[in-house]
Parts: structure tokens; C-alpha cells; sequence
């Protein structure tokens, strides 16, 4: 029996090959001789899954697809950022955020670059977009609604302040209105807002009472917005915005004077906006004395006819009469601009006259009296009179359509509302 040749280079230790290699090739040689180790290099041909020393049928492990290969994580911070930016949710958050899952990303070479870089443009947006509503004002808007949403009293479905001008998205200013788009009162509108009441009846009085209410509360309040009310176009009526049942239990009590066209498809062009606040002194002292003597006029009687209620007739005319005399006296009082100097004198005399005349139509014994001197003293009152006057104060020259004394000229006398 041959004895086996001692371990060595030429030979692997042991009976087998080492694990994981595949079994010798070759049988021992019938002359006795060592088997060929195809485990070493040699000048020998390689089998076709060779490819080099100790190569196998199987790529070498790390190389390739594993069972065990642990892919590359994404970074938190890179998921994060694009969530925020999505949601435009504290935009300057999410573009730090951003900022740095780029710099970790590229230290620990982890994935989500896209989605750091496309956080940070939708941040870059929501912070540019917050920058705006802080700038015009949207910022606050918002806050209020939500304040008043969450605490129950958010008033109306939308806020709108004196002296500001809007659209609605119908053009109309008749039923239920949900919102309005605030426009600059300098080019067309549908309405501007001249006056805000608060109502004090603490259960909802339906909405035809509230509707009444607000315009009697509107129409007694136009002329201390436009109180040149010979500016206020002929078709221009007064409306309101009322709350409705809902908003009433929500503690919504504001009701908006409006001026809109009595048109539907008209609108309204301009402020018509003539108050303190943007008349000079000259024509706020002369329109505020001709609104005291407009009041006193308005005042008339309800009976139709002189001959139906002769005394109320007899004590309108007096008060009238005192309203007069108080205006010719406070006119020349106020220091005009010398253009109007000797145009408001005139119309003073005119006043004076006038005054006398309403006084005798208080003593009239009866009725025909009455009525000659009632005659007389309103031709001293008369529109055109106060034409010289108004043109050197810069007022609006041409009367009001079927208006005898300068009145409100603000279309017709039939109210409208509209619920918010």
C-alpha cells in the first residue's frame, strides 16, 4: 500500500478541499503520482467558470447583489423639508431644514437630495407668498377670520370698513352674499361703504324688520358721508348689508350702509366719499350749514296736504325759520378763501330773507296764508341760488335730478338690503 505524500505546497492538508471550494477535478493518476490541484496557478488551461486565482461559479461576496446588502437609508431631514414645503408650513423651516439634509446628505452619502431640493424651492416659495400677505394685509385678514371663527364671534361673513369699495361675484346687491372682492374705490365697483350701525336687539328680529331697520338707519346717514350731495350721481341708491340668522346666533349685529348703482348692471366710478376727511375747510363749512338746512327741510310734516294738519305745517315752518337764521348768521363767521368771500355774503342776505319769510308762514292764520309766504321763502332757498358759491368753493355746480332744496340726490327712496 502507498503511503500518501506529506502535506505540503503541492498538496491541500486533509482528505477534502477547503468548504466552499468545489471537489478535485481529477483522480489520482493510475502511476501513483499527485493529483493536479486546479487551487493553484498554473500554466493550465482554466475551466469556464475561472477567472482567476480561487475563482468559482459564484461572483466573490461584496460584489453584486446580496440577500444581505442593507440599501443606502434616506435622510429624515430631506423628508421632512418636502412634507413642510409641500404643506407651506413654516416655509423658512422647511428651506433650513432643507439646507442642511443637503450637507448631510453629501457627508454620509445617504439618498433624498431630490426631495431637499425640491423642499427648499416650495419653502422658498411660502416664504416669499408670507412676505406678501404681510404686506398687504392678508396676513392679518386671515388671523381675524380665524380668530373670530374660533372664539364665536367673527361678526359678519366679511369685513368691510367705511370708505372702502368692493365687487360681488354675482355684480348684484340684492339677496344672500357669501363674499366680496375688495377693489380700489378709484376705478368701477359695485358698491362703496359709507356707514357701519351695530344692532341692539339682542334676539334676530327676521330679516325683513332688520332690513327695514337698516334702511332708515342708512338713509339718515348718507349725506354725513357725501355731504356734497350734489357729486352723488342721480342713479345711485342706498343699500345695506344685513346679518342673516346664522351669523345673528354667531354674534354678528353690524349692519353696512352701502352706495350702489340702482341699475344691476351698473356699477359705480369714483369715491363719492366727501366728508371731513377729504373736503377742505372752506367746503366743509359750507356744506355742513346747507346739511343743517336740508335737515330742517326734510323735516316736513307727515300729512299730505297743509289744509290736513295746519298746525304741524305752522310749527315745521318755525323751526325752519330759527335753522335760517342760524346759518345767515354763521356763514360770514367762518374765514373763506377771498374768491367766496362776497358769493357766501350773498347767499348769507338770501338765508336771512328766507328766515323772515318762514317766520310770518308760522303766524299764518290760516291756510292760504301759510301757503303764499311758504311760497316766497322757499324761491329764496332755491338750489340755483347757491350755484355762485359752490363753483368758487370747487363743489359740484348741477343739482340733483327733482331735488327742490339740495338734497341727498341719491336715487330713489326705496330701500334695499342684501344678507351677509
Amino acid at each position: 500500500m502507498a503511503t500518501p505524500p506529506p502535506p505540503g505546497p503541492q498538496q491541500p492538508e486533509g482528505q477534502y478541499p477547503p468548504p466552499g471550494l468545489p471537489p478535485y477535478p481529477h483522480a489520482p493518476s493510475p502511476h501513483g503520482a499527485a493529483p493536479q490541484d486546479p487551487y493553484r496557478q498554473g500554466p493550465y488551461q482554466q475551466g469556464p467558470y475561472q477567472q482567476g486565482p480561487y475563482a468559482g461559479p459564484y461572483q466573490p461576496w461584496g460584489q453584486g447583489y446580496s440577500p444581505y446588502n442593507r440599501p443606502v437609508p434616506f435622510n429624515g431631514l430631506a423628508i421632512a423639508a418636502l412634507v413642510l414645503g409641500i404643506l407651506c408650513f413654516l416655509p423658512a423651516v422647511g428651506l433650513v431644514l432643507g439646507t442642511v439634509a443637503l450637507l448631510q446628505i453629501k457627508k454620509r452619502g445617504e439618498r433624498g437630495k431630490g426631495m431637499a431640493v425640491a423642499g427648499m424651492v416650495l419653502s422658498s416659495i411660502g416664504v416669499v407668498l408670507l412676505a406678501l400677505m404681510v404686506a398687504t394685509g392678508g396676513a392679518r385678514d386671515f388671523w381675524d377670520g380665524f380668530r373670530g371663527a374660533a372664539d364665536g364671534s367673527g361678526g359678519s361673513a366679511f369685513s368691510l370698513d367705511v370708505g372702502e369699495c368692493f365687487d360681488t361675484p354675482t355684480g348684484s346687491l340684492k339677496g344672500l352674499a357669501i363674499d366680496v372682492d375688495k377693489v380700489p374705490c378709484s376705478g368701477e365697483h359695485d358698491a362703496e361703504v359709507f356707514a357701519e350701525i351695530t344692532v341692539a336687539e339682542d334676539g334676530y328680529p327676521g330679516a325683513g324688520a332688520l332690513a327695514d331697520e337698516a334702511d332708515q338707519q342708512c338713509y339718515l346717514r348718507r349725506n354725513t358721508y357725501a355731504m356734497d350731495s350734489w357729486a352723488v350721481p342721480d342713479d345711485v341708491d342706498v343699500y345695506s348689508f344685513t346679518p342673516t340668522s346664522q351669523s345673528w346666533r354667531r354674534g354678528d349685529r353690524k349692519v353696512s350702509c352701502l352706495f350702489g348703482n340702482a341699475d344691476e348692471k351698473g356699477g359705480l366710478t369714483g369715491s363719492l366719499r366727501k366728508d371731513q376727511l377729504t373736503l377742505d375747510p372752506d367746503q366743509y363749512s359750507y356744506l355742513s350749514s346747507a346739511a343743517a338746512i336740508d335737515n330742517a327741510l326734510d323735516s316736513v310734516p307727515d300729512a299730505e296736504y297743509v289744509e290736513d294738519d295746519l298746525p304741524a305745517y305752522k310749527e315745521w315752518a318755525d323751526h325752519v325759520s330759527e335753522v335760517l337764521a342760524w346759518e345767515a348768521d354763521g356763514l360770514p363767521a367762518h374765514r373763506f378763501a377771498p374768491s367766496a368771500v362776497k358769493p357766501v355774503a350773498a347767499l348769507a342776505k338770501d338765508l336771512e330773507r328766507s328766515a323772515k319769510e318762514w317766520a310770518k308762514a308760522a303766524d299764518a292764520p290760516d291756510v292760504d296764508t301759510f301757503w303764499a309766504r311758504y311760497q316766497k321763502a322757499l324761491k329764496l332757498v332755491d338750489p340755483q341760488k347757491t350755484v355762485t358759491t359752490r363753483k368758487a368753493l370747487g363743489l359740484a355746480t348741477t343739482p340733483p335730478k327733482g331735488d327742490e332744496g339740495g338734497g341727498a340726490g341719491s336715487g330713489g327712496e326705496e330701500g334695499t338690503g342684501i344678507e351677509v
